[in-house]
């Protein structure tokens, strides 16, 4: 459920209504096109509402304890035997 699917269902509806002129007997593609165009509307509000919802559950609040710095030495040891590192 996301929003395109919404908008899709929208423009599908909007289009059945307006643009096209079909005639079926028993059968009127312009109430198709306003039905189409209300569930695409609640489609849309519904899968807004769910983003919101999703992005407050995301956010969690803590706190986050540092720990301090300690300085790290390393020494190599060679021997004349080794090879030279290039």
């Amino acid at each position: 459920m996301t929003i395109a699917g919404g908008i899709v269902l929208i423009m599908i509806g909007a289009i059945l209504t307006w643009a096209v002129e079909f005639d079926i007997a028993g059968f009127d593609i312009n109430i198709v096109g306003i039905i189409l165009m209300l569930g695409g509307l609640a489609w849309l509000l519904f899968a807004i509402y769910r983003l919101r919802i999703a992005r407050r559950a995301i956010a969690p609040t803590a706190t986050v304890v540092e720990e301090p710095v300690t300085e790290r030495r390393v020494y190599e040891e060679r021997h004349y035997n080794d090879p030279p590192v290039v």
